[in-house]
């Protein structure tokens, strides 16, 4: 039975959006919101000082752009799970935002349970989306390329990937050196016609080969 909360902190510049969201998580029984701010620099100033579960982020701030802002955040406390929260809905945001960091791309129009799925899936160390996200990256580009076939070991690769562990950690995990891991990496890299470990993911993600 879980006795301490889930703490999260609301970043956004809108005191009615940040209301909402402590009266809706207020209401489950695994989450509490420690703080709110509505700048970057508040939030980064806490961090330093305050461990953190969960920061909400929203990407429209009056100082800073809450896509640099996650970067600094995972600088400061890298074990802090930052998740956008926000109205912008173009992929290359979304994509820029998840190669800075974030452990998932949230809309403001996500309802309540996506939301708390979200955040039990960020916990366990998924990158999360809400079903709209979801849509908007799995758009197929006019290069999209025909569904990679891959190995077992492949296959288990690509899913702590997406999960954001670093090879030293899918080597310790899977009883593999890390030669072999990246070994394994750059294969999967050229199957999917990949630039690197984000765009694999978005493009595991359109031919539904990972799991969210």
């Amino acid at each position: 039975m879980q006795t301490e909360k889930i703490n999260i902190v609301i970043v956004d510049d809108h005191p009615i959006v940040i209301e909402g969201l402590k009266m809706m998580l207020g209401n489950q029984s695994y989450f509490h919101v420690s703080e709110s701010f509505t700048t970057g620099s508040e939030i980064i100033t806490f961090i330093k000082t305050n461990p953190v579960d969960i920061i909400l982020l929203d990407i429209t701030l009056p100082d800073y752009s809450g896509i640099e802002i996650c970067k600094e955040i995972k600088k400061v406390a890298p074990n802090t799970s930052v998740i956008m929260f926000s109205n912008r809905s173009e992929r290359s945001i979304i994509m820029q935002c998840i190669q800075n960091g974030a452990s998932g791309y949230l809309l403001k129009n996500t309802s309540i349970d996506e939301l708390i799925e979200c955040l039990k899936g960020a916990l366990s160390g998924n990158i999360v989306f809400c079903n709209e996200t979801k849509q908007i990256i799995s758009k197929l580009s006019h290069t999209t390329i025909a569904t990679p076939r891959l190995t077992k070991r492949e296959k288990e690769i690509l899913k702590l990937v997406a999960e954001g562990k670093t090879s030293a950690l899918i080597a310790d995990e899977l009883f593999l050196s890390p030669l072999t891991v990246d070994t394994h990496r750059k294969n999967l890299l050229q199957k999917f016609q990949a630039k690197n470990s984000t765009e694999l993911i978005s493009l595991a993600i359109q031919h539904n080969m990972i799991d969210k």
